[in-house]
């Protein structure tokens, strides 16, 4: 059987996007594993599979490069609303709202959750600051956007390894979903300078959920004041929230091509 796809990124974030709504495309952890890899398959960070919806425009099933499926990914909702013109999709992790804005498209994410059971941890423990540390990284702030996160400020990002600290946390039993790990440096009253290690993913050039949840952990903390420019290392996003609203993400998202492959070459 063949199948039709679309490559597609936001901010580098990329994305494998098959649309399986007029015709069933089978994806299983070990096919999704199969088709991210970057040597042997297509190659992308994350597969997301367009379903039918009851309940929204389409339906959008996220598996990270190790195959695990998510709730949520901010930057892929951007490129399917912008591949699809979806202004409704509904997701794992609740039914979110889209429109174009003149920087790309905007993504209602819906309300930031704070309690320890939504994030969730394995025990009770004050979300705002969690008295836990690992290696000097302490303090963070947890949140939940649809996907659960934990977000550290730091005085320089270059001064911590992300790339060996990032699956420690991640797989903490604190974190029985393991969990998004996120670096972050106030470099402004309004901007973030942000690194991200994603569960199942890895580092990641842009995480839009990431970019949500700290610039929600750093206005809850006095940081800094909405909107907040999120600038990741494959560009910037624009996070406006406020206490008891919907966060609102904006950001670019591009299609690069579209191609099609043998569904059993991947097993």
């Amino acid at each position: 059987m063949r199948f039709a796809f679309h490559k597609m990124h936001g901010l580098g974030n990329d994305f494998v996007v098959i649309d399986a709504r007029a015709e069933d495309v089978a994806v299983t952890p070990a096919r999704a594993r199969a088709i991210a890899d970057r040597q042997t398959g297509i190659g992308c960070d994350q597969l997301i599979l367009l379903e039918q919806s009851e309940r929204a425009d389409l339906s959008m099933r996220i598996f990270n490069a190790d195959g695990s499926e998510v709730e949520q990914c901010g930057n892929a909702l951007r490129c399917v609303a912008q591949l699809t013109g979806a202004r409704r999709i509904d997701t794992a992790g609740g039914l979110v709202e889209a429109e174009p804005a003149a920087a790309g498209i905007t993504i209602d994410m819906g309300a930031p959750r704070f309690g320890w059971e939504e994030i969730p941890l394995a025990y009770a423990l004050d979300t705002a600051a969690l008295p836990v540390g690992w290696e000097g990284l302490e303090q963070a702030t947890a949140v939940n956007v649809g996907n659960p996160h934990i977000v550290f400020f730091v005085p320089a990002l270059d001064a911590v390894d992300l790339e060996r600290l990032g699956p420690i946390i991640e797989q903490d039993p604190l974190f029985p979903e393991r969990i998004n790990v996120n670096l972050a440096e106030v470099t402004g009253p309004s901007s973030l300078w942000l690194r991200v290690w994603e569960r199942g993913a890895g580092l990641t050039r842009a995480c839009g959920t990431g970019a949500c949840a700290t610039a929600v952990a750093a206005i809850r903390r006095g940081l800094v004041s909405a909107p907040v420019t999120v600038s990741l290392p494959g560009g910037d996003l624009s996070i406006g929230w406020a206490p008891g609203d919907s966060i609102r993400m904006t950001g670019p998202a591009t299609h690069v091509f579209t191609g099609e492959a043998e569904l059993e070459a991947f097993g």
